[in-house]
């Protein structure tokens, strides 16, 4: 499995973006959230593509390829503008109030999260697929947060010991009471309210901590 390491490309060139390529990731992606990995077939998803196997292999030479290829569209969270930060914006209550919602909009999409829940099933068997997945997920939200958090320290406006832990802590607060209810099935998406009430205390206790 070590080769998955190289699965994940940085991004799509313009044959992945094939119409084609698409319609065998769509039907792949609903047999992998349907039936789970191991249970999937090469079969099973080019009837669910619409393709024939031949079909199939001319674009991906294996279950773990295609299955990558997924995955790399699930972690594209920060290519949505997420996580892109003006580190000359020194209003950080609405950046943070803007940045954190879009987060948790992004994070509560059924779609994504049942292709997380998938991941963390195999990532014991797989470790260089879910070491990919942290990566270009979890991994590039935090660090582009720290940085923003970072230049405000620089400019004074906030006293941060450890800019990492904290953006962490913001992150992992935004999403409390939503994230894990969602991912065990036991509570629906939030509503907008929600987002904005669990956000908005977020926010405000991040800044009662530590603004300057």
């Amino acid at each position: 499995m070590s080769e998955l390491a190289e699965l994940v490309p940085p991004g799509p060139t313009e044959a992945e973006d094939s119409a084609k390529r698409r319609q065998i990731i769509d039907g792949a992606r609903s047999v992998f959230l349907s039936r789970g990995f191991d249970a999937a077939s090469m079969g099973d998803i080019a009837k669910a593509a619409g393709v024939s196997k031949g079909t199939l292999y001319v674009y991906f030479k294996d279950k773990d390829e295609l299955f990558a290829a997924i995955v790399r569209g699930e972690c594209a969270m920060q290519a949505e503008g997420v996580f892109d930060f003006d580190l000359g914006d020194h209003d950080v209550d609405s950046v943070l109030l803007r940045h954190g919602k879009a987060f948790v909009r992004a994070i509560a999409d059924s779609g994504r999260l049942s292709s997380f829940r998938t991941v963390i099933a195999v990532a014991e068997r797989m470790p260089d697929l879910g070491r990919k997945v942290y990566e270009t997920g979890p991994a590039v939200g935090i660090a582009k947060l720290a940085a923003y958090l970072r230049a405000q320290v620089e400019a004074g406006i906030l006293t941060i010991e450890d800019s990492e832990v904290a953006a962490a802590q913001f992150i992992e607060s935004c999403h409390a009471t939503i994230l894990k209810p969602m991912l065990f099935n036991f509570a629906p998406p939030p509503t907008p309210e929600r987002v904005d009430h669990v956000v908005g205390m977020a926010v405000r206790a991040f800044l009662a901590a530590y603004r300057k």
